[in-house]
């Protein structure tokens, strides 16, 4: 209101100049520049990272105001790597820095979705049967199973509880290991460099009831193909920095920029020094 006010009575409003007149000083009211300086103002600044299907681990710094994240930069307090070498930082990217909206976005998911028509089936089964003789009268129902089995792709999921979710996936696994055997129960666990805790978790898990422990590139098939095949062990390299002291690289189904986009500029800087570069992909 003071702003359109100030609108109002501009042309009537004290005004001094200065400079021999090419500056002006006036009495406007300039409070609403506060929503702007709010919006960046913060009480604290931690470090941490974005770890969520990113084996980056780049380091950040993280604004905080009120327990709320407001913005983020990078963190750039790297160790020197060594003379004749890049630096690591300044690692991050723009998914990174991005990343608060993502904390926050009304589309993140905060509990768990079952499709509707299997929910209903499982909570029908429930109200008379054990978990697993419930879930084996669904999957061994050619009419259930189809039921819910025909709409995959069409959305149709509704709010479940925990409890629930780990009773239905608990009774499942319990189903196919009593039918089948151990080992037809497959599992992808992330790599430890992405959270240990959930690598941990998810193949401590697998390893204990006997089922097949996949990898980290398994679930993204993303796997650098040349390691394995030429020495036989998964991903056993040097760090990305290394790729400086290369002089012919093979970027085999990988975009690095994408892919590694903290690590990406010493596959670009290594060129500067006459390396030759491969690309090997089905993109092109």
């Amino acid at each position: 209101m003071s702003h359109f006010l100030d609108r109002l009575t501009y042309f009537g409003s004290p005004k001094e100049l200065f400079a021999n007149g090419h500056g002006v000083v006036t009495g406007e009211d300039r409070t609403w520049e506060d929503a702007y300086r709010n919006r960046w103002a913060h009480d604290k600044i931690v470090r941490s990272t974005h770890g969520t299907n990113c084996t980056g681990s780049c380091s950040w710094k993280i604004y905080v105001k009120g327990g709320i994240v407001t913005w983020e930069t990078q963190q750039t307090d790297y160790p020197r790597t060594r003379p004749d070498m890049p630096n690591h930082e300044p690692r991050g990217c723009a998914r990174g820095a991005s990343y608060s909206w993502y904390l926050y976005s009304a589309n993140r998911l905060k509990y768990p979705l079952v499709r509707g028509r299997l929910l209903k089936h499982w909570r029908d089964a429930r109200r008379s049967q054990d978990p697993v003789a419930a879930w084996a009268s669904i999957v061994e129902s050619d009419q259930k199973r189809r039921d819910y089995q025909q709409v995959r792709g069409l959305g149709g999921f509704v709010r479940s509880s925990w409890d629930e979710v780990n009773e239905i996936v608990a009774a499942a696994n319990v189903y196919t290991i009593k039918k089948y055997g151990p080992d037809r129960v497959v599992g992808f666990s992330p790599i430890p460099a992405m959270s240990m805790v959930s690598y941990a978790a998810g193949s401590r898990y697998l390893s204990l009831i006997g089922g097949v422990c996949m990898s980290f590139y398994d679930w993204y098939c993303d796997l650098p193909p040349s390691s394995p095949q030429v020495w036989g062990e998964q991903t056993d390299v040097p760090e990305s920095a290394d790729w400086y002291n290369s002089t012919f690289i093979i970027a085999w189904g990988s975009n690095v920029p994408q892919t590694r986009t903290p690590d990406a500029h010493f596959f670009t800087e290594v060129r500067y020094k006459g390396a030759k570069t491969v690309a090997v992909t089905p993109d092109y």
